[in-house]
């Protein structure tokens, strides 16, 4: 009965063994390709505008990414997200007061640059694109709503980004934070507030 207890012992710590250094591979060499869901906590900041005041708002974010390496401890990851951005505002246009929601929906494409210090952990940091597709406006009243509408908004938006992955072997967690470069208007003649996005993002996300 001894020698059956540990024989059985023996097999399961072998088998908890294999199965921990399967978990604990080390996928830094390897080209991986993933996706990824989450949120952004927007707001703006570099802000011009009459009594323009701001509260931030959640958004969604989803896409993909691929993870190229370049040797064990470098690598480059681009990726296509879509990423909803905006803020709740306050402020007043001509002197007339307005109440406004904002929800800007954007692909952005970061081009990031890792550093792999462990297997666990990737910081990363580099140049994003944002392209605009969609902006949304509601207003608690609709006197301003016209002088929004006619406002020349920049389509393409330089920015940056950096943050941190957390490797748990094919699973990913992401944690970001990003600001534009350029603001919102497209040649600054706008009568409508002038600002630029900044957000905080979190993801969990599958590497295959």
């Amino acid at each position: 009965m001894k020698k059956i207890i540990f024989l059985t012992l023996a097999i399961t710590l072998m088998v908890y063994n294999i199965k921990a250094q399967e978990n604990n591979r080390d996928f830094r060499n390897k080209l991986q390709v993933g996706m990824k869901i989450g949120f952004n906590y927007s707001n703006v900041y570099d802000t011009q505008g009459e009594a323009f005041n701001t509260d931030p708002k959640f958004g969604l974010v989803a896409g993909g990414f691929l993870s190229i390496p370049i040797g064990k401890y470098l690598g480059f990851q681009p990726e296509i997200l879509f990423s909803q951005k905006g803020f709740h505002a306050t402020g007043r246009v001509l002197t007339i007061p307005y109440e406004l929601t904002r929800t800007t929906n954007f692909i952005d494409v970061p081009l990031l640059f890792q550093l792999k210090p462990a297997r666990f952990l990737t910081l990363v940091a580099g140049p994003q694109f944002s392209f605009l597709l969609k902006q949304k406006d509601v207003f608690a009243n609709s006197t301003q709503e016209e002088e929004f509408k006619n406002d020349n908004i920049r389509k393409n938006i330089l920015c940056f980004l950096g943050g941190a992955d957390l490797n748990l072997n094919h699973v990913v967690l992401g944690a970001r934070v990003g600001w534009d470069i350029q603001n919102n208007n497209g040649d600054g003649t706008s009568t409508t507030p002038r600002y630029k996005n900044v957000w905080y993002q979190a993801t969990i996300g599958f590497k295959f």
